[in-house]
């Protein structure tokens, strides 16, 4: 009996420290290389924008975004591979190479060719609105037939300018990788041409 309890404290004991070497291992791996006698600089911060170059994009051929686009305070954001100029070294990599995190769509299912033909074809009994994620005003345009058909046009209109997006605030896919309809919103920041005053 004692034999064996003697063995299994030893198995635990060898095992502790297998997984503390394993751990110790880990955590020199992940330090950042050190770059000794050069001069280098955090490139992902402090790079200004003709400094660097982000050729290669990596492009979900499922969402037509950037691959591993994230939403991050309300913007999509994407982990990317630049290059800095020439003679800039980055302290992350002790080379001109660094990850950047560039804007993208943050997109969460919906289709655009999706919506839009809901809406054309289906939109006067509110399935369009129900796909968006907008189940209230899907059921309103179910029971009026889409507020007696003037409800189904404008959704046709908002849906085809991309005025009215998902619910959850992400992007549509669309089928191509691409310049699309950006909502530039007028708030307080925006500034206003001045009129002349009418006497």
């Amino acid at each position: 009996m004692r034999l064996g309890l003697a063995s299994l404290v030893l198995l635990l004991l060898s095992c502790t420290i297998a997984t503390g070497e394993q751990e110790q291992e880990g955590v020199t791996e992940s330090e950042e290389p050190e770059c000794w006698g050069e001069d280098t600089i955090d490139c992902a911060s402090e790079l200004l924008a003709g400094q660097y170059l982000c050729t290669s994009l990596d492009i979900d051929s499922e969402t037509q975004q950037l691959r591993g686009c994230r939403l991050s305070n309300g913007t999509g954001k994407a982990p990317q591979q630049c290059s800095a100029l020439p003679g800039i070294l980055c302290n992350s990599t002790c080379n001109s190479t660094f990850t950047r995190y560039e804007n993208c769509n943050w997109t969460n299912g919906y289709h655009f060719d999706t919506a839009l033909l809901l809406s054309v074809f289906l939109g006067m009994f509110g399935i369009d609105r129900f796909y968006l994620g907008y189940p209230a005003i899907g059921l309103l345009k179910f029971s009026t037939l889409g507020f007696f058909f003037i409800g189904h046009l404008v959704d046709i209109i908002l849906i085809a300018s991309q005025t009215l997006g998902p619910a959850d605030g992400s992007h549509y896919i669309i089928n191509y990788f691409g310049a699309g309809l950006t909502r530039v919103p007028v708030t307080e920041n925006t500034y206003r041409r001045e009129q002349q005053d009418w006497y």
